[in-house]
């Protein structure tokens, strides 16, 4: 699988850690930074994956910041993209299973690289279940009416 890979300054230790284990695991990395520790804005980072992700050109996108919460914000301006933040192993799984999550968020803060790794394996690998899931996801694109 393709993987859109991202982080700020705060990600960059976490984000280089994913990316030895994606690449050890047979996937194809592109990494769009960041390349160091040096100070940078998360919205660039984001943006660069959500695109990427959006466009095809990548299948799934993995974002790293502080807490998570700026990437998953900024990922989700794209239209096609949906990006879940995830706290736990469940979450993870879920917004595959439930909402045809394409872009996970981490928050570095919060786990350990262990934690995160196991994280983007079970994202990675859990499909989604589609049925009464599809049309929910699909109400979530932008002119898309809900229904009472």
């Amino acid at each position: 699988m393709k993987i859109a890979l991202g982080a700020d300054h705060a990600g960059f230790s976490l984000k280089e850690f994913l990316r030895r284990e994606l690449e050890a695991a047979g996937h194809e990395v592109a990494d769009f930074g960041a390349h160091s520790a040096d100070s940078t804005d998360y919205p660039d980072y984001a943006h660069q994956v959500a695109t990427a992700v959006a466009e095809g050109r990548c299948e799934r996108g993995v974002l790293v910041c502080f807490t998570g919460e700026g990437m998953s914000i900024s990922a989700n301006r794209h239209r096609g993209v949906r990006a879940a933040l995830a706290y736990n192993a469940d979450v993870a799984e879920l917004a595959r299973r439930h909402n045809n999550a394409n872009v996970l968020a981490l928050g570095a803060k919060y786990l350990s690289p262990a934690q995160a790794w196991e994280w983007v394996k079970i994202f990675l690998e859990t499909p989604f279940d589609g049925g009464r899931h599809e049309r929910r996801v699909k109400k979530m694109e932008p002119g898309e009416q809900s229904s009472q």
